[in-house]
């Protein structure tokens, strides 16, 4: 018997599938989003403060929140296991969203204007997941206004944002920058970082991603916003940044090929100045039942790696041959998110993101968008990605 993606039986047997795949507390929450998204009871005037909210004078509470759509229900509850009291405020374009993000994670108010956010000095920490093309202006806004930022990928969608996230950033040096790329900081990827580093050379790099079909009418493909390039390809154009090096990657020359009128499907090469090459092919041609798929091998000198999932690993080095498999995939959301708090927490700049790595993996990002759209290769200069 068939069933259309909308049933119940397709909708239970992905949940049993993902709670196999990402754990039972993950899917959970996954579960709590979805019902999240379909809130409709928003609220009147400027702000809503929660009535079940316990300790709102805690002070821990130095967390605003800006675009409270699934994503960040779904991230929110690592914040909320590393700090119970961490959300101050929540911000969202839709009030029911923003009230039940709010109510789900003992906020003590949502506000109908992001000026409020700004104007409220116990938050410290703003983490920005709205739509992609309002990343850079909301988080140039929070700099300037003294408060540290997270930025979920991408942070930019423009070289024209690039220039002036640059400028906030320099002008206010003593606000931290975190981006969403989250895959760096899975336990997987950290073991990778470890194999490569005992080998010299010139990498070679291959990655396929088999990612989820989405409707032509999808926010993601308004121009303004960038397409998948922007928002889903950025994730693996900077890890294969963080494996060549920031120090080995520029100048670099970038290709990339797609079909006639494809939207979600690109094939991408990379050429680094320390001769490193990568391969990226992504494809998005239905629905993968157990979510984005990823595949990565992997060689410099004698050490070979095979990747699928951020499960799964395997790792050759001479006669040695190291296997790992983890319980559950960890593309290292956790971790990501947790590391924002926890640094303003400390106040450990050690944590945040540099200037040349904002502009370095966002000028590697754009330069893959402006050659899959041009059919022509690109080249990021070292310049381009210096400090200034």
């Amino acid at each position: 018997m068939q069933h259309n993606k909308t049933s119940v039986a397709f909708k239970v047997r992905k949940l049993v599938r993902y709670a196999t795949l990402f754990g039972p507390i993950t899917t959970f929450v996954k579960a709590k989003a979805q019902l999240h998204s379909g809130k409709t009871l928003g609220f009147e005037g400027d702000v809503w403060r929660n009535p079940k909210c316990s300790n709102p004078e805690s002070p821990d509470r130095f967390v605003g929140v800006v675009g409270a759509g699934n994503f960040l229900f779904n991230t929110a509850f690592y914040l909320k296991g590393a700090k119970p009291n961490f959300l101050q405020a929540t911000y969202d374009l839709l009030p029911s969203r923003s009230r039940s993000l709010c109510e789900a994670y003992n906020g003590a108010y949502a506000a109908a204007n992001f000026e409020t956010l700004l104007n409220d000095d116990k938050i410290k920490l703003v983490y920005i997941a709205s739509n992609h093309a309002s990343h850079a202006e909301y988080a140039i806004r929070c700099l300037d206004a003294g408060k540290h930022v997270h930025i979920e990928k991408p942070h930019v969608v423009t070289r024209d944002q690039l220039e002036r996230l640059d400028a906030a950033q320099k002008r206010n040096p003593d606000c931290m920058v975190f981006l969403g790329f989250n895959r760096p900081r899975s336990e997987i990827f950290r073991r990778i970082r470890s194999a490569l580093e005992t080998a010299a050379g010139p990498l070679m790099v291959n990655w396929f991603i088999a990612g989820h079909e989405i409707p032509d009418d999808h926010w993601y493909f308004s121009e303004a916003e960038g397409g998948r390039i922007l928002g889903n390809l950025c994730h693996w154009t900077d890890l294969t940044l963080e494996m060549v090096g920031l120090e080995n990657a520029f100048p670099c020359v970038i290709n990339a090929v797609s079909a006639p009128e494809a939207k979600s499907d690109f094939s991408v090469s990379i050429v680094f100045a320390d001769k490193s090459v990568a391969g990226i092919t992504f494809s998005a041609k239905g629905h993968t039942f157990e979510g984005v798929r990823e595949v990565l091998n992997a060689h410099r000198g004698d050490v070979l790696i095979t990747m699928s999932d951020f499960q799964h690993l395997r790792i050759d080095s001479g006669h040695r041959r190291l296997r790992y498999k983890g319980l559950f995939r960890d593309h290292g959301h956790r971790s990501n998110i947790v590391n924002s708090l926890t640094a303003i927490a400390s106040l450990d700049r050690s944590k945040a993101a540099s200037r040349s790595y904002v502009r370095a993996t966002a000028e590697l990002f754009l330069a893959v968008k402006e050659a899959a759209d041009s059919g022509q290769p690109v080249t990021v200069t070292a310049q381009q990605v210096a400090d200034r």
